[in-house]
């Protein structure tokens, strides 16, 4: 595990592109006893998406390069990993843009971002078209596809392209159930 920098903090750790299909995968059981190790604390893991709550007193660029280097060396594969405290992920359930217009949860995502885009880029974003909705707010892409992933034209949009920076996107169930776990 990496050095020991602070008090004990509530993380959640979002791995992207894990366990689609029969590539890249990362079993959550050993995932959880490789970084319990490692030396992390109440270590738990929700789904098989790569969502990990955990305790740690790193800071969070070093704990997101440490969980990374983990996952590499124990399953063969470069995983990047986005993190968040508790705090934040509370922050961004309380903080909801679409709370009155997002019905169905399935059919909303937050793509969390290591860091926030440039502004010059998300004001140059195109209008939304077509139903649907979003908003990039901080560290944040909102995504709301009433019409689903497969179906609302906003979906199709190279996002990692057009912000400059690549996410990890969950739906709002799984967002607030994280949200939940880490508070």
């Amino acid at each position: 595990m990496a050095k020991t920098t602070g008090p004990p903090t509530t993380y959640v750790a979002l791995l992207r592109g894990i366990n689609l299909g029969k590539a890249r995968q990362v079993a959550m059981p050993r995932l959880t006893e490789l970084l319990t190790a490692r030396g992390y604390a109440d270590v738990r893991t929700h789904l098989r998406s790569g969502n990990v709550v955990l305790t740690s007193r790193v800071g969070e660029a070093e704990l997101a390069a440490d969980l990374s280097a983990a996952i590499e060396e124990e399953f063969g594969f470069a995983v990047p990993v986005v993190v968040r405290t508790g705090a934040e992920m509370g922050a961004v359930v309380a903080g909801d843009p679409f709370a009155t217009e997002a019905t169905d949860p399935a059919r909303y995502l937050v793509t969390f971002l290591p860091e926030p885009p440039d502004p010059a880029r998300v004001d140059a974003l195109p209008k939304a078209g077509g139903g649907g909705d979003y908003l990039v707010r901080g560290r944040e892409l909102y995504l709301w596809l009433p019409d689903g992933i497969q179906n609302t034209p906003l979906a199709s949009w190279k996002w990692d392209t057009l912000i400059g920076v690549p996410g990890t996107a969950r739906n709002w169930n799984t967002v607030r159930k994280l949200a939940e776990l880490s508070a």
